[in-house]
């Protein structure tokens, strides 16, 4: 009998006849003869609507309140859940994080899972029950509800598997799989069959918002093998797994595998910084305190011992970011911060890019050709990114997808 961790989206259970559809699934799934841990997202648009409804009170809300607020949108689905699952006859219990013994650091909104003591779920599924845990949530050591982050069911789901080790970790949402780019934007986009972590966790972190970056670290870590599914088709999803595993299945990996984009860019440069040694570092180190999350970083060369800095955060942190700058051009006699909204980051990432020359060069002649202009540039060993005009994402993602052989045909015959 196996152990299987099935996590739903909120798309998955916005409305009444989705939670009943849902329900079937895993009464389905246990019927099978497997034992079944269930892992449930807020409903539909419940967070975003709980976030605009904080907004309306307060600008700066306290980050305690607010985890008390967005963790009620999971328990909603936690209970409706579980009341359709036992009108169809089968045994069945909801918990919160807390109470599924999920236990996490003093952060709050973005806390990390630091232990999960699972006695009180194995105890229900010895009584053959199926177990609903409400995703995204923890208890802090102050004895406080928190939150994991954005997308934090996905980490849920993750931990969950590792510390019962289950043997199968399903993540079902509303599309088929991970793609090789977002197929609203680019129509001929291939659901990949196999991804690595490490793509998986690139291609997460750069705007693809199959699953929680964090999640994938962890699934990394732990050796949990994750796939990810449509609620509403039984078709193959995509599997992501460890590299060797892949590259067994293929003697060849393609150059690139996605490409991925983020709109949720902002970028700000510091203009006039003083070229001594520690500004950097003073000034990044007082964003990361305040718990913003810098992604690419450019430096100018110094001209008469004055250089700009440009980075980007995401729109999120716009607000606490800009008050830290306002300190910051005070303390340093900056020139000024410019503050552009406007820009868009595009990427591609492969595991063949390892083993590969010429992918940066081949992306900024592709770029160049469609007169796209490069604001920054940032790499890693598997993904290169840009900051383009946010008016030329989707002409870059699709020139990007089209040149570097990505659409359903040409996949198809590699």
């Amino acid at each position: 009998m196996a152990l299987v961790v099935m996590k739903f989206g909120g798309s998955s259970v916005e409305d009444a006849d989705k939670i009943k559809f849902v329900a079937r699934k895993i009464i389905a799934k246990k019927k099978a003869g497997n034992k079944i841990i269930v892992v449930v997202s807020a409903p539909g648009d419940t967070t975003d609507d709980l976030l605009e409804m904080a907004d309306k009170i307060t600008s700066n809300p306290l980050a305690r309140e607010m985890d008390m607020l967005l963790a009620t949108g999971e328990i909603i689905s936690i209970s409706l859940l579980a009341m359709a699952i036992d009108s169809m006859g089968e045994k069945v219990i909801s918990m919160t994080g807390p109470q599924a013994g999920i236990t996490a650091d003093a952060g709050y909104m973005r806390a990390r899972i630091k232990k999960i003591n699972p006695k009180k779920i194995k105890d229900q599924l010895a009584k053959n029950s199926i177990v609903v845990v409400a995703g995204f949530q923890a208890l802090n050591p102050k004895g406080d509800i928190t939150t994991l982050g954005r997308g934090g069911s996905d980490l849920t789901a993750v931990a969950l598997v590792a510390a019962l080790e289950a043997d199968f970790c399903e993540i079902y949402s509303d599309v088929e799989g991970v793609y090789t780019t977002d197929p609203r934007v680019v129509k001929d986009a291939k659901k990949i069959d196999c991804i690595s972590y490490d793509e998986m966790l690139e291609m997460a972190g750069s705007g693809a918002q199959v699953l929680q970056p964090r999640s994938v670290e962890v699934a990394k870590k732990f050796g949990v093998e994750i796939h990810s599914r449509s609620t509403f088709s039984e078709n193959q999803g995509t599997i992501i797994t460890s590299e060797e595993k892949i590259r067994r299945k293929k003697m060849e990996s393609l150059l690139v595998s996605g490409i991925t984009f983020d709109k949720n860019q902002v970028k700000f440069t510091i203009i006039d910084l003083p070229d001594v040694p520690g500004v950097a570092a003073k000034i990044f180190g007082r964003l990361a305190k305040i718990g913003v999350n810098v992604d690419m970083i450019i430096q100018s060369a110094a001209v008469d011992k004055k250089n700009d800095i440009s980075f980007t955060v995401s729109k999120q942190d716009i607000k606490k970011t800009q008050m830290e700058l306002d300190k910051i051009t005070i303390e340093f006699k900056v020139a000024n911060v410019v503050c552009d909204e406007h820009v868009a980051k595009v990427s591609v990432v492969g595991i063949g890019m390892k083993s590969n020359v010429g992918v940066a060069a081949q992306m900024f002649e592709i770029l160049y050709k469609k007169g796209i202009n490069i604001e920054m540039i940032s790499t890693s060993e598997i993904k290169i990114s840009c900051i383009v005009d946010e008016l030329d994402m989707v002409k870059a993602v699709k020139e990007l997808h089209k040149s570097f052989g990505l659409s359903k045909k040409k996949y198809e015959t590699l």
